[in-house]
């Protein structure tokens, strides 16, 4: 199969171009076909750059089942904002309800996020991407120094590809800080979740997360029973542990 553009050579060249350069580039070669990944929090600063540069980008969140109550109405706010649609993907009932029979609803606490993420988050994420071509995320280095440091703007998506679909990954936003993305959203008055005026910075589960103290990791709040270097939930890792 032959690859429209070489990812490594890209990425290089576009380590350090803005965000909506890399949006550009990502539209150019995909178009309508590149799906974003909008995850009820600060990513909100991606669909708004995608949106201004084609307003017909196409978006989807995962609906876990276990969202806070203010991540659903912001979710439908940013919906109504934009205009656009937003594909809520759920979990398979056929492999949540034996987990929760066998191990009731917060097994995790006890034997760690992996299993619940799986079903939850990363089984309808890869039932998802099997049938596209791109996606961009909202991922950004700043989020987490031990696992996405090193997050490429454009990647070949060696988690979710397959041997029938190649897939590319953009992550227009690795460059930007979390102070630069707040000054966006303040800046232009973008919507956002209600959650981080109450101390959540990066916005999950309602089980799985909580506010941090200041000065405190915004991962911090994620799963903070488990060990601090393992704070990602299957979405990103396989592209990060093949990162080496």
């Amino acid at each position: 199969m032959s690859l429209p553009f070489d990812a490594t050579e890209l990425a290089a060249d576009f380590a350090d171009k803005s965000p909506q350069d890399i949006l550009k580039l990502a539209f150019e070669h995909f178009g309508d076909e590149l799906w974003l990944s909008f995850s009820g929090a600060e990513d909100v600063v991606l669909v708004d750059m995608a949106w201004k540069l084609n307003k017909n980008v196409k978006v989807f969140s995962l609906d876990t089942g276990r969202l806070h109550p203010e991540t659903y109405r912001f979710i439908d706010q940013v919906r109504e904002h934009y205009g656009i649609s937003i594909d809520l993907l759920s979990p398979d009932a056929t492999a949540l309800e034996p987990l929760v029979k066998a191990k009731g609803l917060f097994s995790f606490y006890k034997d760690g996020h992996g299993e619940c993420c799986g079903i939850r988050k990363t089984a309808p994420l890869r039932r998802k991407l099997a049938t596209v071509k791109a996606w961009a995320t909202g991922q950004r280095h700043d989020q987490s120094p031990s696992t996405r440091s090193q997050v490429a703007v454009v990647e070949l998506d060696a988690a979710f590809s397959t041997a029938q679909n190649t897939l590319f990954k953009f992550n227009p936003l690795a460059q930007m800080s979390s102070e630069a993305i707040w000054a966006y959203i303040r800046m232009l008055e973008l919507p956002y979740n209600s959650l981080h005026e109450r101390g959540f910075v990066s916005i999950g589960c309602e089980p799985c997360t909580r506010p941090v103290l200041p000065n405190q990791h915004e991962r911090e709040g994620r799963w903070w029973w488990e060990e601090a270097t393992q704070k990602e939930c299957g979405l990103h890792a396989g592209n990060l542990i093949a990162k080496g």
